[in-house]
């Protein structure tokens, strides 16, 4: 069932990419490579959709999805606010264009604590460093311009605050997305936002997405916008759902829904 929908994935994929999906997957020679962002972020919404399919077919149906940064596109495929043609769209055209205009201009780092403790932390480089992403309590992700990071960095190993770089060199969810913004908007133009037929719980909105909001200018929004994951999880929490399946390759996640669960006083 993976190979089927991955298949899928990769033909969806076709019109906009220049490589063969099912090479990289192989790690085929010739092959480009997993480091450039416009082959990893499509590579992972074929590997995050397709997943999701051996769940579906293995008779675990989501009552609802949430997807994390580029993981809303997956998210969007699996609960049917987006076609698969739709998603391959955005997924391609816009990783190509990270690649082309804000590779090289900076980068990201995790950093173990909450949201507040976190712009106390980058207080001294407004407006070079922004919150990216908000996982959970203890779990931060700040993106900004590269020598900015360099210094917090510095900063953090002096006052014991665990850091670790993640290995891009372009700052998503700040301010260096604005000048993608027309761009992206273009290119998402002929996407279509469908009813669904799965609630999908928005990262960029914290609530339930509305019908019809899976557009353009929120395609520009889940990349310009800050990662609001705590707050969604809680949502998610609150509205009952207790059992969470990360739909990855690699669990980047579970710790911080498990935290977030945690501080709200409840088992996930």
């Amino acid at each position: 069932m993976f190979a089927e929908r991955f298949g899928e994935c990769a033909a969806a994929l076709a019109p906009f990419v220049e490589w063969v999906p099912v090479d990289v997957l192989r790690g085929c020679e010739g092959a480009p490579s997993l480091d450039r962002v416009d082959v990893v972020q499509p590579m992972l919404w074929a590997v995050m959709v397709s997943l999701a399919e051996v769940w579906r077919v293995s008779g675990v149906r989501p009552a609802a999805v949430v997807g994390h940064s580029q993981g809303e596109l997956a998210a969007a495929v699996v609960a049917g606010v987006l076609s698969v043609e739709d998603g391959a769209r955005i997924v391609a055209l816009r990783s190509g264009l990270i690649g082309r205009e804000l590779a090289g201009q900076g980068g990201m780092v995790s950093v173990a604590v909450g949201e507040g403790a976190a712009v106390e932390l980058i207080g001294p480089w407004v407006g070079r460093i922004d919150v990216a992403t908000v996982n959970g309590p203890r779990s931060t992700v700040v993106a900004g311009e590269a020598a900015a990071l360099d210094e917090l960095m510095v900063v953090c190993e002096r006052d014991g605050v665990r850091a670790r770089r993640i290995p891009v060199d372009y700052g998503s969810h700040t301010v260096q997305v604005e000048q993608l913004r027309e761009a992206l908007l273009e290119l998402a133009a002929p996407v279509v936002s469908r009813a669904g037929d799965v609630p999908m719980y928005s990262t960029v909105t914290g609530r339930v997405l509305e019908v019809g909001a899976a557009g353009a200018e929120y395609w520009f929004r889940n990349l310009r916008q800050p990662v609001r994951f705590e707050e969604t999880v809680r949502g998610l929490i609150a509205d009952g759902h207790t059992m969470f399946v990360e739909v990855s390759p690699h669990p980047v996640l579970t710790s911080p829904v498990e935290e977030t669960g945690e501080a709200m006083g409840v088992e996930v």
